[in-house]
């Protein structure tokens, strides 16, 4: 992160010189006895040596023996950054939650605002676990992007939403799947038209589509099937979704069929959806 150089000050003693060999500081120090720069340098020299708990410390003692001074201020971003290099998010978070509450104006808000959703963004759960993490990390990256978002920042952070995105879709595909699998086709169907209907921008679409054509025929409803095929043909007709929706309908006799491609699959017309008269 840019932040830790631009909080660098010069003439910073090594960690190993400060501390020696030991990674805990001299515990007969009283650190209200030490200048709030030699604390802070400190602490920036433990960060350097990514030795995170002895930064922390020493960012915690500015704020603590020196709470009305500049130092302080900066410590206290600087002990959330600490928090987040070593996983310790929900410590991170709370720093950050106390910095942007007392520090609205401050330079290095738009950073504090960012690095918060980081710390939601990084613990998004794999697919097979509960997503309200993934919907916090959302809310945090939107933040960023309402309140900077000419912003690196805010850049970065719409690129992280669609990330998120896609990650959602990709479990409400995995809990369509298994409805489907267990026969409950009504319930994978609401699964699959949401992917269609609130996450159009995601990778998940074109098999949500293809889904959809294949439960419809399951079911006995060819019209659906071929209005839905005929969607996925429209919007994706290079996908493998489409070339599988597309045999689906020949072997239930929707379709008449056509030439085979080199796998032996019917290459579907690029204006599959044109064919049937309609337009999406």
């Amino acid at each position: 992160m840019a932040l830790a150089c631009l909080l660098v000050l010069g003439g910073c003693s090594t960690i190993d010189s400060l501390f020696g060999s030991s990674d805990t500081p001299d515990t007969k120090e009283d650190p209200s006895t030490v200048p709030v720069e030699t604390l802070y340098n400190r602490g920036v020299d433990a960060l350097a040596a990514k030795k995170y708990p002895i930064a922390v410390k020493q960012f915690d003692n500015v704020e603590q023996y020196y709470p009305y001074s500049s130092w302080a201020v900066s410590a206290q971003l600087m002990q959330a950054y600490s928090d987040y290099l070593q996983n310790k998010y929900t410590d991170a978070s709370g720093t950050l939650d106390r910095f942007i509450q007392l520090h609205p104006a401050h330079r290095d808000i738009a950073y504090a605002y960012y690095l918060r959703a980081l710390c939601y963004y990084e613990q998004i759960a794999d697919i097979a676990r509960d997503q309200k993490g993934t919907q916090d990390a959302m809310a945090a990256l939107q933040e960023v992007v309402n309140r900077f978002p000419d912003s690196a920042y805010g850049r970065d952070a719409r690129l992280k939403i669609d990330l998120a995105r896609d990650h959602l879709a990709g479990k409400e595909m995995e809990v369509g799947r298994w409805y489907e699998s267990q026969h409950l086709y009504t319930a994978a169907i609401g699964r699959f038209q949401k992917v269609v209907d609130e996450y159009q921008t995601t990778n998940h679409v074109p098999e949500a589509l293809h889904r959809l054509t294949e439960i419809y025929l399951i079911l006995g409803l060819p019209d659906q099937a071929r209005k839905t095929a005929a969607v996925l043909g429209h919007n994706y007709p290079g996908s493998e979704w489409y070339v599988d929706s597309y045999n689906q309908l020949i072997a239930d006799g929707q379709l008449k069929a056509t030439p085979v491609d080199s796998a032996g699959k019917a290459e579907p017309p690029g204006f599959f959806s044109r064919a049937f008269g309609w337009i999406f």
